[in-house]
């Protein structure tokens, strides 16, 4: 017996599988044969044998609709639903021609036209209207309107979706293949609501035909009954009319049950892996006790009224009252079980539930809704990938690893702006038209057929002046010589001129860490030896902050940290420990600074000032040094410089000072609010293999 068992279950199993191998074919052939039905004249008991079919997958796709979590878990609907109709108008041609022809359409018409509406063909109009009435009017319209709704909404968050999990992939709380699969689902979702709206169409124009139907089986059916069959006026009507009214009952009862499940789809909203809508239904209508409390003693009033049945109201309130007995029972049960099984305090556990509120992005950028096409990948935005892009770049250029960059959007920022964050607080502000180039004149542009038409603005960047122009004319601004760029341009290259210009900030000891193991693992005995012996991890990070407040790179991190072991021993004095870095990474630097003519462009000062710097130059208690100067001097001494700078820059050099090793920091921090664009270099930080070319001299002091 039980070998026998075992056989038809590996019977079922292998004739599901063939099924399934060639589901294709079989939906292909019901199509064909759906078709073939409103052509082939079908037989009564095949008719009686589909119209059961036609129930029986109503109630099927009810049922399915009933048990959905969501509206994906039946993402085949608007496909079945056109599939369903077509059905049930084959059926319909199939019974009107078989009552038109025999007066007779199988056991399943007769019995809906006798039974259902006890063989009065007036009853049975009446009761088939109301079914047209409720399908068309009440529940197709409703579901139709609701998947509309559902679409342009679903269509309007698909973007602020998108970059939700966009950020949360280059956050690294997901993977790439469940950020794959979570896109394919907001796709999925949009697809869906896009063809309900098309679809609820079907089920109108299901409605209208049976109505159309109806008219002309009573019509037909008359004539031919009269005329063809001599049968009496009264005979000949009621006859035809009962068959159409239970043909019509046989179609749009199972009309109604799918147009119920297109309602319950669309209106379905997501819950709980293993909740269906009956759960959902029970927990939120029947969780409040005083709701069923108060719906029980007014019941028990309206029993009161003279006229009315009391006994029904009764019944019915003193239900609704026990139930919310009971539910009051169920909540002190449930209350008691978690205080029971709760051992730590409430107030022990509120830290750690809001710690993650504590949390602070390192670098975040916040965009207005007028920008999310930007970091929109489907909608051609390429901004996230131009971010991991710059921060390559950052760690080849300055051998600083930039932490993960979380861009979002602020409905509160106005539409075209963007805000960079570091740690929290703006750094950086600025202002994009998303459709628009930006040109800026590198100086060069022909101007002399007046300002090129667009939007006057101001890059954002190194805050030159430009214009939002209409991509049209981005070849005629480049011919006229203008530089045109892109919007996602503009806000890569402002963020990496703040990541530049905030490296030190962005620079944590965490980081550093990081460094120091990556260079462990080749060079173990450097680090073994600097750290913690020598330095320890926050003077480490000072000298890498030092380096990098001037755009020096830490990416040679192996010669940086042998000069700080060869002069750890004598000083652990940040400043010193940085100008003896600064020397030893010299040819790195030297190379930095170099020209388009490969030579290193500098200006110099004039003996007159060195002297006077020289002076000016007082030691500080950690061993540092710094310039104390009266304000005339130090004004005639920026001022010098000003101008020497302004001449460089019209010369298309950028301006660098070379001046004593001794000078050069202190130098450096007193100009640096000032001219913080002016590159201060010392002697002895120029590779001996360089050739050095002076473009001027900063006057003497008593010249100025």
């Amino acid at each position: 017996m039980a070998v026998a068992t075992a056989g038809l279950a590996n019977n079922r199993d292998s004739i599901l599988a063939r099924l399934s191998r060639y589901s294709d074919l079989v939906l292909a052939a019901a199509v064909c044969a759906v078709v073939g039905m409103m052509i082939v004249p079908l037989p009564e008991w095949l008719l009686d044998l589909l119209i059961i079919t036609n129930l029986s997958l109503g109630l099927v796709m009810l049922m399915v609709a009933v048990y959905a979590r969501d509206a994906l878990q039946f993402s085949v609907f608007p496909s079945l639903l056109l599939l369903t109709t077509l059905f049930r108008l084959g059926l319909d041609i199939s019974a009107t021609r078989l009552i038109l022809l025999q007066a007779h359409a199988g056991q399943v018409v007769t019995a809906f036209g006798n039974f259902v509406v006890g063989g009065n063909f007036v009853v049975g109009v009446v009761v088939f209207l109301i079914l047209i009435v409720v399908n068309f009017v009440v529940i197709t319209n409703g579901a139709g309107r609701v998947a509309e709704v559902a679409a342009r909404f679903t269509l309007d968050a698909m973007p602020g979706k998108q970059m939700a999990i966009d950020a949360e992939l280059n956050a690294g709380a997901i993977n790439e293949e469940t950020a794959r699969t979570r896109r394919r689902a907001i796709q999925q979702e949009a697809d869906f609501y896009g063809a309900m709206d098309g679809a609820s169409k079907f089920v109108k124009g299901d409605a209208m035909a049976a109505i159309i139907i109806m008219i002309i089986n009573i019509v037909g059916g008359f004539v031919i009954g009269v005329i063809q069959l001599k049968m009496q006026m009264g005979d000949a009507l009621g006859a035809y009319t009962l068959l159409t009214v239970g043909e019509g009952l046989t179609s749009q009862i199972p009309a109604l049950l799918i147009s119920t499940a297109t309602g319950m789809i669309v209106t379905r909203a997501a819950s709980e892996p293993d909740s269906n809508l009956g759960k959902d239904v029970t927990n939120q209508l029947f969780s409040n006790p005083r709701v069923l409390a108060i719906v029980g003693a007014l019941l028990l009033l309206m029993s009161l009224v003279p006229g009315l049945p009391k006994i029904p109201f009764i019944a019915i309130g003193m239900m609704m009252l026990g139930g919310a007995q009971l539910l009051r029972k169920n909540a002190k049960q449930q209350a008691a079980t978690a205080a029971t099984a709760s051992n730590a305090p409430a107030l022990a556990q509120e830290p750690e539930s809001l710690s993650h509120l504590l949390h602070v992005d390192p670098i975040s950028i916040e965009i207005g809704y007028g920008l999310i096409t930007l970091a929109d990948a489907d909608s051609g935005g390429n901004l996230l990938s131009r971010v991991t892009l710059i921060r390559r770049q950052i760690a080849t250029d300055m051998g600083l690893v930039v932490p993960t960059i979380r861009i979002r959007d602020d409905l509160q920022l106005p539409a075209d702006t963007y805000v960079v964050h570091l740690r929290g607080v703006e750094v950086a502000r600025g202002e994009l038209r998303a459709k628009k180039l930006l040109a800026m004149n590198p100086g060069t542009a022909d101007t002399s057929a007046g300002e090129l038409e667009g939007i006057p603005a101001v890059e954002p960047a190194f805050g030159l002046p430009a214009r939002w122009i209409a991509p049209e004319l981005r070849d005629h601004a480049e011919v006229l010589g203008y530089t045109v760029v892109d919007p996602t341009s503009v806000i890569t290259t402002h963020l990496s001129e703040v990541i530049r210009q905030h490296a030190p900030s962005i620079l944590s000891r965490q980081d550093v860490q990081a460094l120091l193991d990556g260079v462990k693992d080749e060079h173990p005995a450097l680090v073994g030896e600097l750290v913690p012996d020598l330095l320890s991890i926050g003077e480490v990070q000072k000298v890498l902050q030092h380096l990098l407040s001037e755009r020096i790179t830490i990416r040679d991190l192996v010669t940086i940290l042998e000069s700080l072991a060869d002069t750890a021993r004598t000083t652990r004095d940040p400043d010193q420990l940085g100008e003896r870095v600064r020397q030893a990474l010299g040819r790195a630097i030297s190379r930095q600074n170099l020209g388009l003519d490969g030579r290193l462009s500098v200006l110099t000062l004039s003996p007159t000032w060195q002297q006077s710097l020289a002076g000016a130059l007082q030691t500080t208690e950690s061993g540092g040094s710094i310039l104390l100067m009266d304000a005339p001097t130090g004004n005639k001494l920026i001022q010098a410089l000003s101008r020497e700078m302004e001449r460089v820059a019209a010369l298309g050099h950028n301006p660098i000072l070379l001046c004593p090793a001794r000078l050069r920091l202190a130098l450096r921090r007193f100009i640096e609010r000032s001219l913080n664009a002016l590159t201060i270099v010392s002697y002895s930080e120029v590779a001996p293999q360089i050739e050095v070319t002076t473009l001027g001299v900063v006057g003497d002091a008593a010249s100025i």
